[in-house]
Formats: structure tokens, C-alpha cells, sequence
């Protein structure tokens, strides 16, 4: 016989999706079988598979030692050594905030990537916070994503309840994201644009017009200006791939480094001098509402993300018509 304790990691799920975590290789139909005979109980009290786990819950298996090591297989622990330190904006025993560099992808697009997620997974092991055992049942995740090229702040789930909560929040949008972008032509005045974005899945592109498949809605207030760039800070009410790189661009004011849907000769210049490899396109601030317990220490506080090494020198080393100190005051 083998009994588990629920930890508050595990807390907040059905049993038989529990058990499905726990016993990944067994099929549903036998987990049920045995909740049916009473192989396997909760709370020593026989259980349907449908009761919601709470901290301190316990799970008894009256199963062979042999047939648990067998439908239990072993858990993927991805722990890298990649000389990658992860940029921690903020963290507690829920939840984690970091400023994601250039070129890392959020989460995995297919099995042989290094994400986000796969760099999390190594720091909570390699600091003593997971273990292979509670890597059975819970994966931490992300919240919400940024492109691959696009810095700045994302939110992970360091428990069960963390994601759950961050999750629902940007589901609601309920966090208020803003970003700091640079772009083509001269913005003097804030505003706020709408449309409609289809996706092109083929060619992994979006486009944006008076229909199309979701509405999107983009806020933008400009930080500094000159005759030929802006740096705009963008609120992003809605949240979709692409959505301020491709709502600027169809407004005539492209992203500076975006060669998917910015203006090339213009990149290039600045490319030049800079070094510029993508779109600059910064999630630099994320604004919490009102908060309950247990998040409730990220009740009303903002977060920032401190700008990239490349953005920062394009910024400081402009010279701007306006704004000059209020765009040296946005690297935090």
C-alpha cells in the first residue's frame, strides 16, 4: 500500500485528474476500475474520482509495488546548463514574474525546444523548490507569452493555485499590460485604434481591417517624439499574436526592426548602427488590481521590466524633439 499527501501544489484538481497526473501511463478506465473496488481510496473512504483534493487530503493505494513503479513511469525533469540566469523581476511561493530576454520562446512550439518554461523548471530544482516527485503531478507554466523576439515581463505559476489565479486574471483582463515601443513618423497626440485580425497559420502572419476573425483593441500614448520616430507607450486592452506590430504598421507607423511587417530600408539604416535583430517591442509594465488571498501581496502593484541593452542605447543616443527626459526616464 502506498498513501499520498496532497500539498497545497496538488490542491484545487479533481481526484482522477490527480490520479491521471500520477499514474500517466495507466489507462482511465483501470484508475476507475480501482476507485470502483476500493483499490484506491480517499481519505481511507471509498471515492467516485470526481471529489475535489484540498491540502492535507490523503490518497491511499492498495495497489502492488510493482503495478505503481509501472503505471507511474518516470517524470521528464528538464534541468539545464545552459549558463542561462533567469532575470527574476519578482517572486513568492506562488508565482514568479521575470523579464524574458530576446530570442527565448515563452513555451515550447514542439519537443525539441528550450523555452521559458524549460529554463523555470531548472531554476525550482536547482534551488531546492521541486523535486522529481512533485514534478509528477503539477508542471509549472507560464501565464502569459511574448514572442519569441519580444522582451520583457511574464508571469509563471510556481503552484497550482498561482497559475490557476494568474491564468483566470489574463484570461479577464483583469492585469493591465503596457509596453514601450519604437516606431516610424512622428505620434504627438495619445490614441486609441481598432479593427479586426485575421491569422494567415501558413505563414505565420496576421492582417488587420474592417472584418476579420477577432476584434482587437490597441491604447497608445507617446513618451517622445522626433520627425522621424516615436517612442510610444502601448496598452494593450486586447491580447493577440501580433497585435501591436501588425495594428501600428497598419496605421503607417511600423515597428523599428520589424521585418515582418515594418518598412526594411528603415531597419537596415538602424541595424546598421546598432546592431537592431527584431522588431523593439518591450512588455515593460504589468499592473495588478485589487488582489484576495493568497495573492493578495500583488494586490494594486506594478511591476517593471528593465529595457534591453540595445533598445536602451537607441533611446538615450536619439536626439528627441520632445520628451528627452521622460524617454531617459523609462529604463527602470
Amino acid at each position: 500500500m502506498k498513501e499520498i499527501l496532497i500539498s497545497k501544489n496538488e490542491a484545487g484538481q479533481r481526484l482522477d485528474k490527480y490520479l491521471k497526473k500520477y499514474m500517466n501511463e495507466a489507462p482511465g478506465s483501470f484508475l476507475y476500475k480501482m476507485l470502483r473496488k476500493k483499490n484506491i481510496v480517499l481519505n481511507r473512504k471509498k471515492a467516485a474520482g470526481k471529489e475535489m483534493l484540498k491540502e492535507g487530503d490523503t490518497i491511499q493505494l492498495f495497489l502492488a509495488d510493482e503495478t505503481i513503479e509501472k503505471f507511474c513511469g518516470k517524470p521528464k525533469v528538464e534541468s539545464l546548463d545552459t549558463g542561462t540566469d533567469l532575470d527574476i523581476v519578482y517572486e513568492d511561493e506562488n508565482i514568479l514574474i521575470l523579464n524574458k530576454p530576446e530570442g527565448m520562446l515563452s513555451q515550447k512550439a514542439d519537443g525539441s525546444d528550450i523555452s521559458l518554461v524549460e529554463h523555470i523548471i531548472s531554476y525550482l530544482i536547482g534551488s531546492g523548490q521541486m523535486t522529481e516527485d512533485t514534478f509528477k503531478t503539477f508542471r509549472p507554466s507560464v501565464c502569459n507569452r511574448l514572442d519569441r523576439n519580444t522582451t520583457g515581463l511574464v508571469t509563471a505559476g510556481k503552484s497550482l493555485l498561482g497559475l490557476q489565479v494568474l491564468s483566470r486574471m489574463f484570461k479577464e483582463r483583469s492585469v493591465r499590460k503596457y509596453y514601450l515601443c519604437l516606431v516610424k513618423g512622428r505620434i504627438c497626440r495619445p490614441g486609441q485604434i481598432q479593427g479586426y485580425l485575421t491569422k494567415d497559420k501558413s505563414r505565420n502572419t496576421v492582417t488587420v481591417g474592417s472584418r476579420g476573425d477577432a476584434l482587437i483593441m490597441t491604447e497608445y500614448e507617446p513618451v517622445a517624439w522626433n520627425r522621424e520616430m516615436t517612442l510610444l507607450k502601448v496598452h494593450l486592452i486586447t491580447g493577440k499574436p501580433h497585435q501591436i506590430r501588425a495594428h501600428l504598421a497598419s496605421q503607417g507607423h511600423p515597428l523599428l526592426g520589424d521585418y515582418k511587417y515594418g518598412d526594411r530600408s528603415w531597419n537596415e539604416r538602424y541595424k546598421e548602427k546598432f546592431q537592431i535583430k527584431s522588431q523593439q517591442l518591450h512588455a515593460y509594465c504589468l499592473v495588478f488590481p485589487e488582489m484576495e488571498p493568497p495573492l493578495e501581496q500583488l494586490s494594486e502593484r506594478s511591476f517593471y521590466a528593465k529595457l534591453p541593452p540595445v533598445f536602451w542605447n537607441v533611446i538615450k543616443e536619439t536626439i528627441w524633439e520632445h520628451g528627452t527626459q521622460e524617454a531617459l526616464g523609462v529604463r527602470h
